[in-house]
């Protein structure tokens, strides 16, 4: 005989399985992923959690919503890049971990707080119940679960309701007037799925140690616009570099971002370099210092890290032993534009492969010709650098304004091939990227949404003040 409180028990998880199930019913006709992002649920407690029939307990946990099928953004990414390239086989399927299950449903928690909360085992998970027969349902057990672990489908997590009180966002940094405008003047595109950026020279792209205001930290406060959570970078540029930097603007098409630049690489990596429609094309104009041999090329060397100064700092080199150095391969196509009778050459670089300063050391190191203002790998031609005499020069100087120091502390007005210290020569000009925004249209309308003829975006970005300068001088 059943006791009434077991019967109680029973009836309420009957009650639950019919609210899963209506709900199941009713998420195949949402077809927008974000539908969750957007939402914070709360919800009390199941008895199974609290731990007794009282719930004494039941105000100490944040409840989020059963998990439900969303669109796999890394497997979208593949997607496109796989069938662009004439691969039409089916994409690749990926797990939801709880990890990603929290920080989509919770994007307004820090993600080193909700990492924390799965390293100290504050994190539960109440699996569901498949049963078709009133007897056969069964205590549900609620265990700790991990951040790895995969998500099933009507899986619910439960927090420390004390993430109800955590803050949300970082303290917001404060912006004047001008500094807002010229904020605003970065941006060069954005659609539903991304926002694109004109980075200035001198910005560093991320916070670190030592540095006050980053281009992430401030798009995450100003360039957010109604969207609940912040823009994401998808890659980088060098601080002292400059051009073309795309960032997410959901959790979705970042992962879909970042698995296009992922599979870039790793096609690259392989013999896919004769393909001529690339997915993701990315032009970068540099003016260096010499000319290479021949007009055009393609680079592919192994790069590797060298530690300097007893740790203190780092410089990336060719690798000529891959056998007992780490190293990773790095492609770059590139060809002349113009060269000048003054020493100087515009080059296009086009990295097949992200590694890090991977141009920088290609035109150093093996072209040798390194760019102009890159004093770590090629301080060697720069300790001979001069002012040099340019013809027209004091008349190209009197059309131009007056030096002066931007917002955020930014001199760059500075830095043409006219002055003793120039700066680094090297913009992301140009870049060619799949219209995310429409591929994710696609796929919440259909499943099997062919992405074969996906429309492309292409993107440019004007040269900043110090490179337009020298482009004048060398062509006055």
């Amino acid at each position: 005989m059943l006791t009434d409180s077991t019967k109680e028990k029973l009836k309420e998880r009957w009650s639950y399985l019919e609210e899963l199930e209506r709900g199941r019913r009713s998420l195949r006709l949402r077809n927008d992923p974000t539908y969750y992002d957007r939402q914070s649920h709360y919800a009390t407690a199941t008895d199974a959690l609290t731990g007794g029939e009282n719930g004494n307990k039941k105000d100490k946990w944040f409840t989020l919503p059963p998990f439900a099928s969303t669109i796999d953004g890394s497997a979208i990414g593949k997607d496109i890049s796989r069938r662009r390239s004439g691969n039409r086989g089916e994409s690749p399927t990926s797990t939801t971990t709880a990890l990603k299950w929290v920080t989509r449903c919770c994007p307004q928690l820090p993600r080193s707080l909700v990492q924390k909360l799965f390293r100290l085992r504050q994190v539960r998970r109440e699996s569901a119940v498949t049963a078709t027969d009133l007897a056969q349902v069964q205590e549900r057990k609620v265990r700790r679960v991990a951040s790895k672990d995969s998500m099933e489908l009507g899986d619910r997590i439960f927090l420390p309701i004390t993430v109800q009180a955590s803050p949300s966002e970082k303290a917001e940094c404060v912006c004047n007037e001008e500094e807002l405008k010229f904020l605003y003047s970065l941006e060069l595109y954005k659609d539903p799925a991304i926002i694109v950026v004109n980075k200035p020279p001198g910005m560093p792209v991320q916070g670190g140690i030592g540095i006050k205001r980053s281009l992430d930290e401030l798009a995450g406060v100003y360039l957010r616009d109604e969207y609940s959570e912040p823009p994401r970078l998808v890659h980088r540029l060098d601080r002292d570099s400059s051009g073309i930097l795309v960032m997410g603007r959901t959790q979705l098409s970042t992962t879909v971002l970042h698995s296009i630049f992922r599979e870039k690489t790793a096609e690259a990596s392989g013999d896919d370099l004769d393909r001529k429609q690339r997915v993701l094309q990315r032009r970068y104009w540099a003016l260096v210092i010499g000319s290479p041999r021949r007009p055009e090329g393609l680079i592919s060397v192994p790069l590797g890290k060298v530690v300097m100064d007893n740790g203190t700092s780092e410089r990336i080199t060719v690798v000529d032993n891959v056998q007992t150095s780490s190293s990773q391969l790095a492609i770059t196509k590139y060809r002349v534009i113009m060269s000048s009778s003054h020493g100087f050459t515009w080059l296009e670089l086009s990295p097949l492969t992200g590694r890090k300063h991977q141009l920088r050391v290609h035109c150093a190191e093996v072209l040798g010709t390194p760019i102009v203002g890159d004093y770590k790998y090629g301080w060697q031609a720069h300790r001979k650098w001069e002012q040099m005499p340019f013809s027209d020069l004091k008349d190209l100087k009197e059309k131009l304004p007056k030096g002066k120091t931007s917002p955020f502390d930014l001199d760059l007005e500075s830095g043409s091939i006219s002055e003793k210290h120039p700066r680094l020569h090297l913009h992301c000009k140009e870049m060619v990227l799949p219209d995310v925004s429409m591929a994710l249209q696609r796929a919440q309308s259909s499943s099997g949404c062919d992405l074969a003829e996906l429309e492309s975006l292409k993107l440019v970005a004007p040269f900043p003040s110090h490179m337009q300068r020298s482009w004048d001088i060398l062509n006055a």
